[in-house]
This record gives structure tokens, sequence and C-alpha cells, in this order.
């Protein structure tokens, strides 16, 4: 039968697929899902793609827009359409060489396993109960396809990331099998059958197709999608010309330019890399060329798209997992992260600030800003992004509000090019989407969905094994243990936990694993802290207090009457990790349980992201030095330097009440934290607005500690005040020094 498919495709391929594009570079592949050769000089076989390809984008709008779609019919679909797309734009490279027909071939078995083992779901369950009803009955097709399906996650993954996934899913597989046994302690976990690993795999909630290829179909095709409409309607062009409006006129605008284009850019892809290589071809040369130095503008660069998987609404995939795992509200999620996202961005500019005022570079520089652009990209980017965060406001699904999105841009380019036409003063011709562009957008966005959507579906492999053997309760177990109930501690064990993994996986994947293993630990302390404060005054209600008479702790008997911190720290140690999840919601409100599961989670998502600014590995930084031809480990440390955001508002998640307070209070700690930021910045730097000197150092430690004090206005007034002093003091001695600009 695989000849029969194989020998005439193979034929047909050849036939119609010139020889330079059968075994040559990957960026040929591009060709097949792009635009960039007109669609009249492409071959039969690429033009037969690219129809199917935009049918496929057409779908996922349609299912989830119209059509109501079975879940795991629509999540096989969808990781059946991606395997096709992925095998043709990332070869398999056997023996060095390459083949269209085979990677395609090896597409459409991966789609037709996915329909097959989808459609013989009934029938498996069927037989199962009418043979034993003990263990799944699986036929040899049934075999084949299941096992085609887990060897894509490995190959599919391997393609698009390296070796890290592919790797994670052998030993997943491998410990539910026989590997779980044998180990000690928390990490021991009974095996499972052949058979039952292969449903559970396929058909579990946490498997292949489950909640993370819903999150992928449903959410993160579509908007990568609509990114795909405001790119090519224009919206790149207006963000940087934007940008230079806001911040080109400044001393050092143009790095800042590249703050405000990158936080912009965000809310279109959500991708660092992708970030770093759209706007970074721009804004890196434009940073050079006003006189700062190659590794800076490359690292600021690197640090501010990094940025961009913070920025609302899309957040990369980060929001839809978080939504999906926590069941908080899409819409709420955002909300909590926009203050915390303008922190990040004006940490980074406070970075480019004391560069620019120490080395005096950028002076004098008048960026033109392009009107016409400006006026052109206004109304497709600005009205189509303001319906999406209004819609996604009003509470209705973010696919929804994607897919209504897409067609209010279609809709908003055509009226803005009839009243550019009418008006005589502006060509909206480039902006309109016709049919040409919709094409266009629809490859571009599932262009970039390959590796999110192949990602996601493949971490089910690895999902469903920390699930079914309930690892991911062990390495909580592992966390709380270590740290000792220290939230600092567990930050930082969880911090270099998602760098390590970071270092081989996408920021998205590290963000799945890490929440899955490290999130309830998280939160357990969290709540921990509340129960020792309850501890530390008694609990009057005996029904509360006979919950710790089993514990193995001397100081249960000052339960009733009080006990000082260190012994309600010592007795939450001694509970066992079980008892300690039937606790938690007995003596903690739910809404602060759920208040510290989002805690928990925003801080593991903001530590995921330091893999993209933090050498060995960081992409976007190394990204960014390509383009700025700087060294790429020096890079990778201005990057880092740039980004300590990353780490400095996840303590504020922490220890204040920044995503779960009140507006005000959240306002309240957003505007002193900048001071205290500041300092920080300055500090390392040892420069604020001119040098700093002797009694400077104290006044800016100081400030920033006082700053940072939760909700105390008068603490946070003297921190201001002590910072704010210094600001004044080194911009009126920096008169008397000129430095000289510094340059690569």
């Amino acid at each position: 039968m695989l000849r029969g498919l194989v020998g005439p495709l193979n034929y047909w391929c050849y036939m119609a697929i010139p020889e330079e594009l059968e075994e040559g570079s990957s960026a040929n592949r591009d060709q097949w899902l792009s635009l960039d050769t007109p669609f009249e000089s492409k071959t039969v076989a690429q033009k037969v793609f690219v129809v199917c390809a935009v049918g496929f984008a057409l779908w996922h709008i349609a299912t989830n827009l119209l059509i109501n779609e079975a879940a795991l019919w629509q999540n096989a679909i969808h990781f059946g359409g991606f395997a096709i797309l992925c095998s043709v734009i990332f070869p398999a490279r056997i023996f060095g060489k390459q083949s269209v027909a085979l990677d395609l071939v090896v597409g459409l078995l991966v789609a037709a396993s996915a329909s097959w083992m989808i459609a013989s779901e009934s029938r498996i369950y069927d037989d199962t109960l009418a043979i034993t009803g003990l263990s799944w009955q699986f036929n040899a097709i049934d075999w084949i396809a299941g096992l085609i399906l887990i060897a894509a996650a490995f190959d599919f993954s391997r393609r698009v990331s390296g070796w890290v996934i592919p790797v994670l899913i052998v030993l997943s597989i491998l410990y539910i099998l026989f590997l779980g046994e044998h180990l000690p302690g928390v990490f021991r976990a009974a095996s499972l059958p052949l058979d039952d690993v292969l449903f559970r795999t396929v058909f579990n909630d946490e498997g292949l197709f489950g909640i993370l290829a819903t999150i992928s179909s449903s959410n993160i095709t579509l908007f990568m999608i609509f990114g795909g409409f405001l790119v090519v309607s224009g919206a790149s062009d207006f963000v940087i010309e934007a940008s230079k409006i806001v911040a080109g006129r400044i001393q050092g605008g143009a790095a800042f330019v590249a703050v405000l284009s990158s936080a912009l850019t965000g809310t279109i892809s959500g991708s660092a890399v992708a970030n770093t290589a759209s706007t970074g071809v721009i804004t890196i040369p434009l940073m050079k060329s006003t006189g700062f130095r190659g590794r800076f503008a490359a690292g600021i660069e690197a640090a501010a798209s990094t940025g961009g998987q913070l920025m609302p609404p899309i957040m990369g995939a980060g929001a839809f997992v978080m939504a999906s795992y926590t069941s908080i509200p899409y819409a709420t999620i955002v909300a909590v992260s926009i203050i915390p996202a303008f922190l990040y961005f004006l940490s980074v500019a406070f970075v480019v600030r004391i560069e620019a005022v120490k080395h005096r570079v950028g002076e004098g520089i008048d960026m033109t800003v392009n009107r016409q652009k400006i006026v052109a990209g206004a109304m497709t980017f600005l009205i189509p992004l303001v319906s999406m965060i209004y819609l996604l406001m009003r509470g209705v699904t973010p696919s929804f509000a994607a897919s209504a999105s897409i067609a209010v841009l279609v809709v908003v380019s055509w009226i803005a090019w009839i009243i550019g036409k009418q008006a005589g003063a502006v060509d909206m011709q480039s902006n309109v989407m016709n049919f040409k562009r919709i094409v266009e957008a629809c490859l571009l966005g599932l262009r970039g969905g390959i590796l999110t959507a192949i990602l996601l579906v493949s971490i089910g492999v690895i999902n469903n094994a920390i699930v079914t053997s309930g690892i991911g309760n062990g390495f909580s177990l592992m966390i709380a243990q270590w740290s000792q109930g220290s939230l600092v501690l567990a930050i930082l064990l969880i911090g270099l936990a998602s760098l390590v993994l970071g270092m081989g996986l996408p920021v998205t994947a590290a963000y799945i694993i890490m929440a899955i293993l490290c999130a309830p630990a998280l939160a357990g302390i969290l709540a921990d802290t509340m129960i020792v404060q309850q501890l530390m005054v008694g609990l009057s209600d005996p029904a509360h207090s006979a919950l710790f008479m089993l514990v193995d702790s001397p100081h249960v008997a000052k339960v009733a009457t009080g006990m000082s911190e260190q012994e309600a720290w010592s007795l939450i140690a001694a509970i066992p990790f079980e008892v300690a999840m039937t606790l938690r919601p007995v003596l903690v409100d739910a809404e602060y349980l759920t208040g510290f599961l989002l805690i928990a989670h925003l801080i593991i998502f903001w530590l995921s992201q330091d893999s993209n600014v933090t050498p060995p590995v960081c992409l976007a930084a190394f990204t960014a030095a390509g383009i700025a031809k700087s060294p790429p480990m020096a890079t990778g440390f201005q990057a880092w330097r740039a980004a300590k955001g990353l780490y400095i508002v996840p303590l504020l998640f922490a220890y204040t009440p920044l995503i779960t307070g009140s507006l005000y209070e959240m306002l309240h700690i957003g505007v002193f934290s900048l001071f205290g930021i500041y300092a920080i910045n300055a500090l390392i730097a040892r420069y604020a607005e001119g040098p700093l000197t002797i009694w400077s150092w104290p006044c800016l430690i100081g400030g920033a500690i006082l700053c940072f004090v939760p909700l105390d206005l008068l603490f946070n007034l003297a921190g201001a005040v002590l910072v704010s002093s210094v600001v004044f003091w080194t911009h009126r001695q920096n008169q008397f020094f000129n430095p000289s600009t510094v340059k690569d």
C-alpha cells in the first residue's frame, strides 16, 4: 500500500517540482508557503500546496466562528494539516539529502493516521467492552496509525526545535512503560501496558489531541493568522513610524524606537525571535547610525523583543495556556498583565536612557517620519486591534475575537482606501486587503504557526506522561522541600530550571513543562504564607485545628493557641503533600487560591522568557547579533543586563498585590516600582543622569528598598524622593562632563 502511494506521488512531484527545489536549501522550501514567487510562476505542486494551505487557514477561521466541530476531530485535522506543512517546509535531510516527495508522503501518512485514530475511537471503545473490558483492543491498523502519530511528534518536533523535545518524548514514554517503577522516592511510578499508554497518549485530555492541541487549534493559530493580516496590511511600517513620532526626537531616540516598536509588534506576533527579525533589521542599523555600540543596539533589540511575549493581548501562547490550566478567563489574564508589561518595557527604556546620556549618543539626530505610512497604516492597525481587545474584554472567546478582528481588518482596509482616494491626499492602495493580500496573510500566519502548533501537540505526549504518572506532584514536593517554605528560594530554583530547560526548548514549550511541574508547588508556598499567619494567632475553629492532629510535629499542641512564625513554618513543613492539598482549600479562601495559582503561572511564564536573552543559548540575542554583526555571546550578556525586569517583576508578583489587588493598589505599586527599577539600573551602570557620587550610592540603595515596600505611601514617597534627588543632582553635574561617543 505504501509503495502504491509513494510511486505515483513521487513521479508527480518529480515532474512538477524543479530539480533545484528537490534537493535545494530549506530557503527554497519557504517558497512553497509564500507568494514571493508569483503564483503564476510556481510549479503545479506548489500551486496545489498554496491553495490547500489557504483552505486550511480558512478552515481554522470557519471552525472557530461558524462550524461546531468536535474537539477531537478539530485537533486531529489541525495536527494533520500542520504535519503536511511542516514536512514540506522543514525537510527531513536524510543523509544530507532532501526529497519533497518523501517529505510529502510522510506528512500525508501522519494526517491519515490522525484521521484514522479519531474515526476509530468509538469502535475501540465498543470492541474493548465487548471482549474483555480490561485492555484496549487495537487492530493492526490502529497500532500502526498510533505509533506513526508518536513518531511524528518525535520527528516533527526535532525538525522545528532540535533534539530536546524528542528526547523528552522518548523518556516520558519509557518512564510510564517501565522506567518509573525502577526509580526511587517521589519519582517512582507504576508501569502501564503498551496498549494503555497508546490509548492515553492519543485520546486523553492531556494527550496528543487534548487540551494543548485545543489551545493551538482554537486560539493560537487564529492569532497567528490575524498577525499575518496585520503585517500584510502595513502594520509593521505603521509601528516603526509611530514609534519615531513618540521617541524619535529625544536623546537616544533610535533605541527608544526599538523598545516601542517591539512592544507594539508584540501585540501582533508574540514571538521574541520574530520580533527581533522583523523590527531589528530597521532599528539596529538605526541605533548604530546614531552612535550606539553594535552589541548594545543588538542587546536592546533582543531585550525589547522578548518583552513582546509579555505584551497583551497575545502574549505568545502563554495567556491561552494559562487560561486553560488555571480556568481563569483569558481577558482577566490579559488585564492583569498590562501594568507588568509596561514595567518591563520601561526598565529596558531606563537602560537606554542611561546609556544615551553616559555616552551622549544620538544628540541632534533627526529621524524623518513617513507621514504617508502613518496615515495609511493607522486604521488597519488600530481599529482591528482595538476591536479585538474590546471583544476580549466583553468576554467573548479569543477565537471569536481573532476571527472577527480579521473580518474587521479586511473591511477597514477597503474603507480606508475609499476615504484616501476621495480625499486625494494619501495612496492607500498598498494597504487594501484584496484577494492576493488575503492569501499572503493566510500563508504568513500559517508559516509562523508551524512551530507552535507542532510543539503544543507534541508536548501532549510529555504532558500525558506527567499527569498519568503523577510525577508532577513529586516534582512539586521536591521544590517545596528544597525551598523550605522560602518563596525567594523557590523562585530561584524555578528560574534556574527554566533557564536550563530554555537552552533547548522554545519559550512556550519551556513554560508549559515548568508550569505543569512547578506551578502547584509555588502556589502552595504562597497559600502556606496565609496559613502561617493563621497559625501564629491560633485557629479558633476546632474543626480547623483538628486537621493538624495527624501531623507528626511537636508544635501541633499550639495550633489553637498560637505559635511563633518559625514554629508555624516547621509545622507546615511536616505536613505530607497529600494532606496539604486537602488542608489549603479549607483554610484559604478559594479567591485567594485562584490568585495564588495565577501568580505562580505568571512567575513561571516570566522566568521562562530569560532563555531568549541569557547565554549560552539566547536565540533572540543571537538573531540580533547577526543583524548587528556583533559578537554573539557579548550581545547575549548585554541583552541579559537590559532584560533584568524579567527577574524584578516576578518578585513583585510574589510579594505585592501587583496583579491581585485593586486598580489603585496595582497603579500604586507600578508607579513607585519604576523608581526602584531605575535605581537598580543606575547602580548596575554606576551612572544615572551623570556619574554617581559617593552619596548617590546609599541614596539609590535606600530609595530602591523604600520604593519596593508594598503599599506604604510614606516609605514609597521617601524612596521616590531619594531616587529623584540623585537624578536631579547627577543631571546638573553632567553638564560639566562631555564623554565621547562610544562605538564598536
